[in-house]
């Protein structure tokens, strides 16, 4: 693909690693908007060569390719600003990196949507983790934007524009609540006076990771898998109350999928979900 001049709307965690990303490719970033002072500290250290312009300065001096990388429920405003002030010529494509929306908030611009299955914190270190992802993309040129995502390092993963919420969901399922889980798991591990959970969780859940991806439920390990109810019953008995509700809610899924792929029998099952339906109105009381 010929070098592109590219501008980037939003120089935060993604658009700045972004447009770090193209620059390493070949093409030129010329312009970045970049309003708080975190975004302009990051676009002077990862974009050095781009003006720092007003968003409409910014789609006007993108030639090639703008790409908006702004949160997800502010882009349809970010797109309708642009539009009023005429800066959405037809001339460049208009890309988006959010994964919930499609080509629909794009209007009826050239545009595609663009998104990294990646989780970013604006460090440099980012780039180093785009090579070899997945990007779910939505777009009628499909060969350019299969030949961007190959300038990124990609492998784009094609996306209907009606399922678009539900594959972002899905990634905001399994990495933001990832999280969550872990740091919540940290949290009981102190509550129990471990001095360094990360130390104990590391290797364990890196196993239980790399388990799931590769052998589905088959993976499901634990007392809830066993069918454990007297162990189940202490854990919730005993940790922490502020812990509980999101125990329950992944002890009960993990029951239903074990039970559905014939980890855990019914008839094993049973006291089991007793002890969960019982702490589940307790904790509901």
């Amino acid at each position: 693909m010929r070098a592109l001049s590219v501008g980037v709307v939003g120089a935060g965690r993604v658009g700045a690693v972004l447009g770090a990303a193209l620059n390493a490719a070949g093409h030129r970033v010329v312009a970045a908007a970049a309003v708080s002072a975190a975004s302009r500290e990051r676009a002077a250290r990862l974009l050095p060569d781009a003006a720092i312009l007003p968003a409409d300065e910014v789609a006007r001096a993108a030639t090639d390719l703008l790409l908006l990388a702004v949160p997800d429920d502010m882009l349809a405003g970010v797109v309708a600003g642009l539009d009023r002030t005429g800066a959405l010529h037809r001339g460049p494509v208009v890309a988006h990196t959010s994964g919930a929306h499609g080509l629909a908030v794009l209007g009826d611009v050239n545009g595609m949507a663009l998104h990294p299955a990646m989780t970013f914190t604006g460090a440099d270190t980012d780039l180093d983790r785009l090579p070899g992802i997945a990007w779910g993309v939505t777009a009628p040129d499909r060969a350019f934007a299969t030949r961007l995502v190959a300038d990124l390092g990609g492998v784009p993963e094609w996306i209907a524009e009606e399922s678009r919420p539900v594959y972002h969901a899905a990634l905001a399922h399994g990495a933001n609540h990832l999280v969550t889980l872990v740091n919540e798991a940290a949290d009981v591990l102190r509550a129990a006076g471990v001095g360094e959970p990360g130390r104990v969780l590391a290797p364990l859940l890196t196993a239980a990771l790399e388990n799931a991806l590769r052998m589905g439920d088959a993976a499901l390990t634990g007392p809830v898998s066993r069918g454990d109810a007297g162990t189940v019953g202490k854990h919730l008995d005993r940790m922490p109350a502020v812990a509980v509700p999101a125990y329950l809610a992944m002890a009960r899924r993990t029951a239903d999928r074990a039970i559905a792929s014939g980890r855990l029998r019914p008839q094993d099952a049973t006291a089991l979900l007793d002890v969960l339906s019982r702490a589940a109105v307790g904790s509901n009381a």
